[in-house]
């Protein structure tokens, strides 16, 4: 039986992305932020529900039936939105929805702290961004509300653009994330690397009917702008959640396009279809979906009808439609293969993969000190996110 080679794979991967002219985009969910210690959607919601008193433990498990937890966070944006006066929904008036909200917000800001995070992936992951050269952008989607990605991009001074302008409260500005690449249009220079928040984050803030970006979390008693509940859609095409959202469509669809997807379990319908979408419509970029453990079959479907959406699981993949087990490499490079089965499905595996990546030895072995000196118990600690 024919398998899938991991280092024909790897080394082909390494090719595509030594390409200048290609677009690079990388689509991380909550996956690579547990490779770094925090935790995952269910251990958040868990610990959030641990968190609130006995009252609204009862009033937020209630919100959750049948929900996650974003979702959950929507309905008591909608009930603080829609009720009047003493009027309630499932036992909240506006003004009690409105507190568990911020209490819920106050929680996940909490639980999200990079302080408890280890933070060696998203460092190898930051100097591999520091070094990309294309032609074009490398985008980042992140579907994340913590700030790892900002904190290491920060620590190793690669230059970043995440559609806010300012420091104490960056407004959006609508104009620079739409601008395009090449054009006349004002724009972001190319070796600013773009963060997009597609869910929002814990330094999100609504002010005065807008949404800022703060220098640091969220303070306790004030929601944080972490996901777009539908009213806020209602307000505004130009605000953070739709505008981010299209910019994510017009990469999917920019030609030759490579789209590295890590820690993400397809969970989202809408962009989920985003991308079967874009995969559909481009057939020279290619979508790589890398699966932590096994394949889900609904993505399996989907990839063994698009030949350029390529599916990477712990002992099997599929790639040009072909559905293999992974055949065992003699000598693998490290990250690669580990325990017997394909690893790169983990972001930490992932991130020091493209760390390597077209670097040189006297590349590598800077970032080895650079990443020596940043672990350093004697450094850590007095930086902030």
């Amino acid at each position: 039986m024919a398998q899938h080679d991991p280092l024909k794979f790897v080394t082909g991967l390494s090719a595509k992305l030594a390409a200048r002219t290609r677009h690079v985009c990388v689509f991380v969910g909550a996956g690579a932020s547990k490779a770094c210690g925090l935790p995952d959607v269910a251990t958040l919601q868990m610990s959030v529900l641990q968190d609130l008193d006995a009252t609204k433990r009862a009033a937020f498990e209630l919100q959750l039936k049948e929900r996650n937890l974003e979702q959950a966070l929507s309905r008591l944006r909608r009930i603080a939105g829609l009720l009047n006066d003493d009027q309630t929904v499932d036992g909240l008036t506006a003004e009690a929805a409105t507190e568990l909200d911020a209490d819920v917000c106050a929680s996940i800001v909490k639980q999200l702290n990079v302080e408890h995070a280890d933070l060696e992936p998203a460092y190898r992951f930051a100097a591999w961004a520091a070094r990309a050269d294309y032609r074009q952008p490398v985008e980042i989607f992140n579907v994340n509300y913590d700030l790892i990605n900002e904190t290491a991009f920060e620590r190793l001074r690669v230059p970043y653009f995440d559609g806010f302008v300012g420091a104490l409260e960056a407004r959006f500005h609508t104009d620079l994330v739409e601008a395009r690449t090449g054009t006349n249009e004002q724009s972001v220079p190319c070796f600013f690397a773009r963060l997009w928040k597609l869910h929002g984050s814990v330094n999100w803030q609504w002010s005065d009917g807008e949404i800022v970006r703060l220098g640091g979390p969220v303070k306790s008693g004030q929601p944080a702008a972490i996901y777009p509940s539908e009213t806020k859609y209602e307000e505004s095409r130009r605000m953070p959640f739709v505008v981010l959202h299209d910019r994510f469509r017009r990469a999917l669809n920019e030609s030759e396009t490579i789209m590295l997807m890590s820690g993400y379990s397809f969970g989202d319908q809408h962009l989920n279809e985003l991308v079967f979408d874009a995969a559909r419509r481009r057939e020279r970029s290619e979508f790589i979906a890398f699966c932590y453990s096994n394949i889900a079959e609904h993505l399996a479907k989907r990839a063994l009808s698009t030949p350029n959406l390529q599916v990477l699981g712990a002992t099997e993949a599929i790639i040009g439609g072909i559905r293999d087990e992974w055949k065992p490499p003699e000598d693998p490079p490290p990250d690669v293969w580990e325990g017997g089965k394909f690893a790169l499905g983990n972001f930490k595996h992932l991130a020091a993969y493209l760390a390597r990546t077209g670097a040189a030895d006297a590349i590598e072995a800077q970032l080895q000190n650079a990443l020596k000196a940043l672990l350093a118990p004697a450094t850590v600690p007095d930086a902030k996110p």
